[in-house]
């Protein structure tokens, strides 16, 4: 009788403590469903055990990670920069992208499309060291404030995924950042805000050339693009900085659909889990009708390959560590 009662006292105990690794979730089946996940790939014995080594979560960035509306907070960025420099080149307001940057009309500057923004990164993004631009953007995430909730972009994080982060690194998981965005942007605050060091994020690039200036070895960012990090490139670049394929990805747009499509190929236990902006009180709500973050055919693919689905309005009972 006592170890019937030992036995339920453990299993229940468990219980609690699980539900404590993810406070700001609440119960229901996605909680659920990460949680037997993880419990499975971590037990020995289990059928499902990967070894830790094989222990690898990778995680889309924006909206995954941090907010990514109205725009993209590294077009924030971009702009601030832009106009940063716009004194020492008045040619600019001749142009009618950059005379629109330079006034935030976001609306003329999505407009444009690829070529547009790549114009805008390429002026405020090149021409630099990689330690000055390094330092630029750390300058900025500590007083750039995001346009509606006037705090920092930095603050603009999820509550829930930072607890997921740790409770994943907690079951020796390596957690890696899979995103659109600049690789060494990211890497400027992401061990900072998500305790994800500088060497497991993997983004998009720039070219980059190793130059002697003042009797000084320097890398210097050149205007051309060398990798863009979404869509298919997700999984070429995944291969190309780890090696091996996830065991479980996190993502929220269609820009993640070959990516969850990749890790959740594999063989033994695999996770995909797509976080769904439901939410226009707390935070925002879209999917399908935006530019940013667009959720189609990743949302349907989810409902046929048994992906996760995490709904924030219902999911999650705060959103940014602030409440």
């Amino acid at each position: 009788m006592l170890k019937i009662i030992i036995t339920i006292f453990v299993s229940v105990f468990s219980s609690l403590s699980l539900a404590d690794e993810l406070p700001s979730w609440r119960e229901g089946a996605t909680k659920n469903n990460i949680i037997t996940f993880v419990e499975s790939v971590t037990t020995p014995g289990d059928k499902n055990f990967v070894p830790i080594n094989k222990r690898i979560a990778v995680f889309d960035n924006d909206g995954t990670l941090w907010s990514e509306k109205p725009y993209y907070f590294q077009l924030a960025f971009a702009l601030d920069r832009l106009k940063e420099l716009a004194p020492d080149n008045p040619e600019w307001q001749q142009d009618p992208i950059l005379k629109a940057a330079l006034e935030g009309d976001i609306k003329t500057l999505i407009s444009g499309g690829k070529e547009s923004l790549l114009k805008v990164i390429m002026l405020s993004h090149t021409g630099i060291t990689t330690e000055e631009f390094n330092e630029i953007v750390i300058r900025w995430t500590s007083e750039a404030r995001h346009p509606a909730t006037k705090r920092l972009y930095i603050d603009m994080v999820y509550q829930p995924m930072l607890e997921l982060l740790e409770y994943l690194r907690a079951k020796e998981f390596e957690t890696w950042i899979v995103s659109g965005g600049g690789i060494d942007f990211m890497r400027a605050w992401s061990d900072k805000v998500y305790g994800i060091p500088p060497e497991q994020v993997i983004g998009s690039s720039i070219k980059t050339s190793y130059k002697i200036i003042d009797g000084i070895p320097t890398i210097i960012r050149e205007p051309q693009i060398d990798f863009i990090n979404d869509k298919s490139g997700k999984p070429v670049g995944i291969h190309k900085h780890i090696g091996i394929r996830p065991i479980a990805a996190f993502g929220n747009s269609d820009g993640d659909l070959e990516m969850l499509q990749w890790t959740t190929a594999g063989d033994g236990g695999r996770l995909g889990v797509i976080i769904h902006h439901t939410d226009a009180e707390r935070e925002y709500a879209y999917d399908k009708n935006t530019h940013i973050g667009r959720l189609d055919k990743a949302l349907t693919e989810a409902s046929i390959k048994g992906w996760t689905v995490v709904n924030m309005k219902k999911d999650w009972g705060i959103i940014f560590p602030m409440e």
